[in-house]
């Protein structure tokens, strides 16, 4: 059980002799910032005073009075009625112990028992995936990683939308570049999509079919529209797998499609439903909604919200707890009206959840880059993470939160310095790995026993928060709480190496403590760096 688990369950069960029942997870545990005040304090005595039925001061006082256990030294009550845990120091060392039993697997919660289903990215596959993707990329795949950790069962979804007018364009763009490379004049209209990428779509058809789709019927535009879809989702795989994106799911909207199963949705919602200048609007205003939505319009044909009805209906049929969609910074309208579709059906207000994902700007030499040199269009997700790299990328879109506006740095991503984040906290790990390699001859003192220094203990007391801070990052759906973890192990780890003379041969039992220390940093910044996907390197 790590310090803040501990901690809090000493509280609960001290409140339950008070005769109140209170919720863990409701407990906060913050760390001291001043050694004087202790290693840990709650607030738990002025939050739940009211329950209690006494005075902050007199609570705080009972708790101090009935919370007892062999890793804490001491409990004093300060000010209006925060209560300040003294840790001891074999409590603290108690925490490389757990560290070495499962090195891969340290910073794991136990499972919940949950299901949630994180879908992300999910472009239409009619072109490059932009910024707002690769955010949206890094900041779900995260998430579902914390989430992962923290002991829930998560599946990683991406909702692939085959179906509506976007792929009619699609396909008759297609159509147009194959016939552009049989000598005919272009045909695209205003509408259409015109990236010279549909060009190299069009030469491997010809390569591969010849002139067999020359002649326009329903078999030929079927075939440019699935084809395109297949080509089109390919290159938007490779470059997430690239980006160290994958999914556990893929949906597609055309087999949502299938079988008559929007038409009995529509049935089985009638209640909800009513019918105004020939369209069909979903009573959405009877729960969550500004205004009621169209389901179907006039001329018969669905509207998309019908579709996506059907689809986050299709996910908890699939026995989930919760849905999170991750989402861009201009869907906020969109997650009430499906809050309320999934509530005509019984589902709770809370089975939904989404994130939404704010803009990116790109900045080079102070000014707002938005061309590629290269292509001399909008700057794609493949040209940043081929000029900067994935580390950088992935560090650096998740570094704020996600409702935050992010403007990134290219100048500052490609500087091999202290000041470029990532690169600060890759070097900590280089760090660890370069001592432990210049004294592989030393046995490390797994007890850590002789670690008694004030840069050491501040190393212990925050290994010791890594799988609290896993759980409340995942809660919290906050990747830049992981990030913010990452760099603090990284400003401490190099604070130690500065203050503390780590190889002393002429001291060798300090030295085998040290380096179990230096070998615990390696293995959290390591599981650390892998949970926002970016890696940890053994030499720069």
């Amino acid at each position: 059980m790590n310090t803040d688990m501990l901690l809090k369950s000493k509280i609960v069960a001290a409140f339950a002799k008070l005769g109140c029942e209170i919720d863990p997870a409701d407990v906060v545990i913050e760390r001291s910032k001043d050694p004087i005040h202790g290693d840990y304090s709650t607030n738990a005595a002025m939050k739940f005073c009211r329950l209690a039925k006494k005075a902050p001061r007199d609570v705080a006082a009972f708790l101090a009075e009935n919370i007892s256990s062999d890793e804490i030294e001491k409990i004093e009550i300060a000010g209006p009625g925060f209560v300040n845990f003294f840790m001891n120091k074999g409590a603290l060392q108690n925490v490389l112990g757990r560290i070495f039993s499962d090195p891969d697997n340290y910073g794991r919660n136990p499972s919940k028992g949950i299901k949630i289903n994180v879908e992300y990215v999910s472009a239409n596959p009619t072109g490059d995936l932009h910024l707002g993707h690769t955010r949206c990329a890094a900041v779900g795949d995260a998430i579902a990683a914390l989430y992962d950790w923290a002991g829930y069962d998560v599946t990683r979804e991406y909702y692939v939308n085959d179906c509506g007018n976007q792929i009619e364009h699609l396909g008759h763009s297609i159509r147009g570049r194959y016939h552009e490379l049989f000598g005919e004049p272009l045909e695209l209209d205003d509408d259409d999509y015109h990236g010279e990428d549909l060009i190299g779509i069009a030469r491997q058809i010809k390569e591969k079919f010849g002139d067999k789709y020359l002649i326009d019927n329903e078999e030929s535009h079927d075939f440019f529209i699935r084809f395109g879809i297949d080509a089109e989702l390919a290159k938007i795989n490779k470059d997430l797998a690239d980006f160290r994106v994958k999914f556990d799911k893929y949906t597609y909207e055309s087999d949502i499609r299938k079988g008559g199963r929007i038409e009995k949705t529509i049935e089985e919602l009638r209640d909800h439903t009513y019918v105004s200048e020939g369209a069909t609007y979903l009573r959405t205003t009877d729960y969550l909604d500004d205004k009621d939505r169209p389901i179907v319009k006039s001329n018969g044909q669905y509207t998309y919200f019908m579709p996506d009805i059907c689809y986050h209906y299709d996910k908890m049929s699939r026995g989930f707890d919760k849905l999170v969609d991750i989402l861009g910074a201009d869907h906020h309208g969109y997650i009430n009206r499906m809050k309320s579709a999934l509530m005509m059906k019984g589902y709770a207000e809370d089975t939904l959840d989404a994130e939404f994902v704010q803009v990116v700007r790109v900045f080079r030499d102070g000014v707002e880059v938005k061309m590629s040199k290269r292509t001399g269009k909008a700057i794609a997700h493949r040209d940043l993470v081929e000029d900067v790299g994935v580390d950088a990328v992935r560090y650096m879109f998740v570094e704020r939160s996600q409702s935050s506006h992010l403007d990134f740095n290219y100048n500052l991503a490609m500087e091999q310095s202290s000041s470029n984040p990532v690169y600060y906290a890759q070097y900590a790990h280089a760090r660890c790995c370069s001592i432990l390699s210049l004294a592989q001859d030393i046995a490390p003192d797994m007890t850590g026993a002789l670690l008694k220094e004030e840069a050491e203990t501040a190393i212990l007391k925050h290994l010791a928060d890594f799988p609290s801070m896993i759980d409340s990052a995942a809660k919290e759906r906050a990747p830049y709480k992981a990030v913010a973890y990452i760099h603090r192990l990284a400003e401490l780890i190099h604070g130690f190496y500065s203050a503390c003379r780590i190889i002393d041969r002429e001291n060798i039992p300090l030295t085998s403590s040290r380096l179990t220390l230096i070998k615990a940093c390696e293995i959290v910044m390591r599981n650390a760096l892998g949970i926002i996907g970016v890696s940890a390197p053994e030499k720069m």
